[in-house]
């Protein structure tokens, strides 16, 4: 395919996604199923096409002059004209972020007849002065692109930096690695895949990073490497890397994941304690867990017990007798963003109330499997305050039997080295972002029941 057949095929992919309100993955995946003629290469570009429209909606529709307000019913053509449409957005993205000629795209349109419908005078005239316009200062809300009522609840935590740190949660993100250290080291590692180029990082001892493909470029698939089938490491953000060595895990501990999901932090508890302890991996949906047999398998993690699926009478025996217990807790995934752009234009008010009633539920029940002296680890991929300070604030309240930990203490003793800041101001919880970091957006807290 050419670029402006990728192109119409982006355009009609954000159209989906705008029209059903379906996630991007799910309208993308229909859209190969439906044109099978597009190659890997192809279904790659139209992806990155995508996503970089849905990262920066908003400066990219402010940028042409356009609302992403939709007109009210019975306006008339010209202030329905002033709405950001997904060809709008979709022109300016391949114009503002892929560096193409606004011209040549104009000349190429004319003449192809896989090509979105030609473009106009009008067009071409926004498209040609969209730089000048990206310049410019703009509100926060437009560098931050996200919806208002995010960009005032991030505020809260951030600041005057709010849109810096937003900003950053719209570029793309670099596939990070964590070294499976029960099978290999990260010289190992870059050996086995230098043709990547894969860096270590500042912060997790064990991560290696690939840097984020540009433009129409397809990322590469290290899953398909035989180091991966060997065991040798799993895709997994730095960030949740760090999170997993907050907990403190170290061999012959007791330790519970109660919300496992797929199993990426119980893997990396199994490497920190060297398959010495145990660790009981459990979640209340199936679906989440299924994947977690194969992954510990490939790994080689001997020491982890998988419990049932939401069969929590075989979690009775463990109540107070966890030295950890991790709560990767269910959340909005604010802080995944740059993986998932989508989510922010769907997040809504009440599924924030939901992610909160569920927060609560978890913490709640996941204390009751610290022992005296233990630890209850509360992590999210949020950066929304509601579900992270005020969680623990609130949790504190309730519960006198727990005490907070400062994380720079841990860092000392796990990881060792001076403690990052946490990217909040706070002294004793971390949170971590892009912008601070280089990390997807992650909060630890860490408790110890007294």
């Amino acid at each position: 395919m050419r670029l402006s057949g990728r192109l119409a095929a982006a355009i009609e992919v954000l159209t989906e996604i705008e029209q059903r309100h379906q996630p991007a993955k799910r309208a993308l995946s229909e859209w190969g199923r439906s044109n099978r003629f597009a190659g890997s290469s192809d279904r790659a570009a139209i992806g990155n096409l995508v996503y970089d429209c849905l990262r920066n909606k908003a400066s990219l529709a402010h940028a042409m002059g356009l609302s992403l307000e939709a007109a009210e019913p019975g306006t008339d053509d010209e202030a329905s004209q002033t709405t950001a449409t997904p060809r709008a957005i979709a022109l300016a993205a391949i114009t503002a972020l892929w560096g193409e000629d606004p011209k040549e795209l104009a000349e190429t349109f004319a003449t192809d007849r896989f090509a979105p419908a030609p473009i106009s005078e009008a067009e071409l005239g926004q498209l040609q002065n969209l730089s000048s316009h990206l310049e410019t200062e703009a509100p926060a809300e437009v560098k931050a692109n996200m919806p208002l009522w995010l960009c005032e609840a991030m505020s809260e935590s951030f600041g005057e930096r709010m849109a810096e740190e937003a900003k950053a949660l719209a570029s793309r993100a670099p596939i990070d690695i964590r070294v499976n250290s029960l099978k290999a080291s990260p010289e190992k590692l870059q050996k086995a895949l230098a043709k990547y180029n894969p860096e270590s990082t500042a912060l997790a001892p064990n991560c290696l990073r690939i840097a984020p493909v540009t433009g129409p470029k397809k990322a590469p698939n290290i899953e398909a490497e035989a180091a991966h089938g060997k065991g040798w490491f799993e895709i997994q953000d730095e960030g949740s890397q760090i999170a997993a060595l907050l907990t403190g895990a170290k061999p012959g501990l007791q330790i519970l994941d109660y919300c496992a999901g797929s199993g990426g932090k119980t893997l990396a508890l199994s490497a920190l304690t060297e398959n010495k302890g145990q660790i009981h991996a459990y979640d209340s949906d199936k679906h989440r867990l299924r994947p977690i047999f194969e992954r510990l398998k490939r790994a080689g993690c001997r020491n982890v017990q998988t419990v049932d699926a939401g069969d929590v009478a075989q979690l009775e025996p463990l109540k107070q007798n966890m030295d950890i217990t991790l709560v990767d807790a269910p959340c909005t995934g604010t802080g995944t963003w740059r993986r998932h752009p989508d989510a922010k234009w769907r997040l809504s008010q009440a599924a924030l109330e939901t992610r909160l009633n569920e927060q609560q539920d978890v913490l709640k029940q996941a204390s009751a499997f610290v022992k005296p002296g233990g630890r209850l680890v509360y992590v999210t991929c949020s950066l929304l305050p509601a579900e992270n300070n005020n969680q623990i604030k609130a949790f504190l309240e309730q519960n006198s039997n727990f005490k907070p930990v400062n994380y720079k203490e841990i860092w000392t003793q796990t990881i060792g080295g001076e403690p990052p800041e946490s990217a909040d101001g706070d002294d004793t919880y971390l949170t971590l972002t892009p912008a601070t970091h280089g990390t997807d957006g992650f909060f630890i807290a860490v408790l110890q029941r007294v």
